[in-house]
């Protein structure tokens, strides 16, 4: 039996090492029949909780303080052992811990499935993957939006998706290992362009730029190494 543990977190913010996690949730997708077990989810002790944060998620200090400091070990201690963990943006979620098992980031894996998907955040890869009949969660179970229980069930669904296109757990790990690969280009005047359409100058430019985003500059690298190598076939 196969079993890929979905996490998700809401936090106290996003800047290490201030930010702290204050709610976790692990919902388990069983590769062998496709069960995804409903999510289980506990809040965590913070020392803070700034307004703007919790706008986001509404969880507010009060309600963390009766509960323990996050202990990753909770994530692996159940009955089942996970031979894997996924997340959306699992960049994100494995600042607050090392994982003892391989990674899978299912917004790396869905950009390079789904190039054409409207936008690769986790509600708009739900409700694209609804419309096509390729998903059907349970709307309880998704709400409400931004909490942990809710967002790594959601995440679950989109996992398996993704292993119903073919793409082997093997290969989603060695994605995320690697930069997030943009199906078009973000900034500057080829902005929402293929990478194929970017000019060559634009390309060198931004390899140039000492303040560029290194993945915003892979980007660019494999284009123009997709170029050189056509150029030599």
């Amino acid at each position: 039996m196969t079993i890929i543990r979905v996490i998700d977190f809401e936090t106290s913010g996003v800047d290490l090492p201030e930010a702290e996690v204050c709610e976790a949730a692990t919902c388990d997708l069983h590769l062998d029949t496709g069960l995804i077990e409903a999510p289980a989810s506990w809040l965590c002790k913070v020392k803070e909780m700034p307004p703007q944060v919790r706008a986001v998620h509404h969880i507010s200090l009060a309600e963390c303080q009766e509960w323990a400091p996050f202990d990753p070990a909770l994530m692996f201690n159940r009955t089942n052992a996970a031979d894997a963990i996924a997340a959306h943006n699992a960049e994100f979620e494995t600042q607050f811990f090392e994982s003892p098992v391989p990674v899978i980031c299912t917004y790396k894996v869905a950009l390079r499935v789904w190039p054409e998907a409207p936008a690769h955040n986790n509600g708009a890869l739900r409700y694209w993957l609804e419309d096509a009949g390729k998903i059907a969660p349970d709307h309880a179970l998704t709400q409400p939006a931004h909490r942990a229980g809710p967002d790594a069930y959601v995440t679950a669904h989109i996992l398996k998706a993704l292993f119903d296109t073919g793409v082997t757990g093997k290969q989603m790990v060695a994605w995320t290992k690697e930069p997030r690969l943009l199906p078009r280009c973000p900034i500057g005047k080829f902005r929402d362009k293929p990478w194929s359409e970017v000019e060559a100058g634009f390309l060198g430019w931004m390899l140039r730029q000492p303040d560029m985003a290194e993945d915003l500059k892979w980007n660019a690298r494999r284009e123009i190494e997709r170029r050189d190598n056509g150029a030599r076939a």
